[in-house]
């Protein structure tokens, strides 16, 4: 087994006698234990569902029962009430273990990657809803029709049809990939042009800053907030301390507005690029999956 770094991944390849099979251990060790956690809550979950059917709904059993409704409601839709039935455990897993691979790196661990920001996890997600949908076509429809699909309207358009097809599931494990990939580089090039401005405009900032502390202490002082109005007074007198020891050092008082802008910044952009993004890209590539299954059932 050897291994190198392409760009800031690490890859291990291990040869397996005419084959070479080459994996991020970062990704696997992730999805890995994402699955393991969710297995997890799962029986966590199962534990909290009442042995009497009679007895009172448990909070657990009523969560668990909300987030079914949401996924049979939202995702699966106007679907055939057989196949929706038989779909649902698998949808409503794939949404989850999507939903928390794209979330994963908002979690303060080191090492800490999201899956599905790795082509080959999403491609094996898209491949599994690609098996699956011929696996639900042939149930519903027999080899032989189901096979007969790909000859409509004129047998000569096999090929596209096979082409189309595969196509398909290629965009499926694209469109994740790249969303969930372009959001990190986005937060990769975003926080260092941040550390940038600050630098440059600190003045500003800084004037800015001392001029909004004097407004809240204003509204306290208002409010008859004495407490409150004494330890945010407080708060601002230092501020304006390292305002003037600027003078002197730049460095005390950059880096300390270089951490509030950092962190809010950080907390608005993980908002949008972590769990905005993260949850709609679950939610798309998951009704994405359900509707091709659908379309090879019907």
């Amino acid at each position: 087994m050897s291994s190198e770094l392409v760009g800031k991944d690490l890859v291990w390849r291990v040869q397996l006698g005419p084959m070479e099979v080459a994996f991020n251990p970062l990704t696997l060790a992730t999805s890995l234990g994402l699955a393991l956690v969710l297995g997890v809550v799962a029986l966590w979950f199962r534990r909290g569902i009442p042995k009497d059917p009679e007895a009172a709904p448990s909070r657990r059993l009523v969560l668990l029962s909300a987030f079914l409704e949401f996924v049979d409601g939202q995702i699966l839709g106007a679907m055939e009430k057989g196949i929706k039935r038989a779909l649902l455990p698998f949808v409503a897993t794939l949404f989850l273990f999507v939903w928390v691979s794209n979330l994963a790196p908002l979690l303060p661990i080191p090492g800490l990657v999201a899956p599905t920001r790795d082509l080959n996890v999403t491609l094996g997600l898209a491949l599994l809803v690609y098996a699956l949908s011929h696996v639900y076509g042939i149930r519903a429809k027999g080899v032989l029709r189901h096979g007969k699909s790909y000859l409509e309207p004129f047998p000569v358009m096999l090929p596209m049809n096979l082409v189309g097809d595969f196509g398909r599931t290629l965009s499926h494990a694209f469109r994740l990939f790249g969303n969930i990939l372009g959001g990190a580089i986005m937060l990769a090039v975003i926080f260092p042009v941040l550390v940038d401005l600050v630098s440059r405009f600190r003045w500003v900032l800084g004037g800015l800053l001392l001029l909004l502390g004097l407004g809240v202490l204003g509204g306290l002082a208002r409010r008859g907030r004495r407490k409150a109005c004494y330890a945010f007074g407080a708060a601002w007198l230092g501020i304006a301390v390292l305002f003037v020891l600027q003078v002197w050092s730049p460095l005390v008082w950059v880096a300390p507005l270089a951490f509030v802008v950092g962190t809010g910044a950080g907390v608005v952009l993980n908002f949008f690029f972590g769990i905005f993004a993260g949850t709609i890209q679950a939610l798309v590539f998951t009704l994405l999956a359900a509707a091709y299954i659908q379309m090879a059932a019907e």
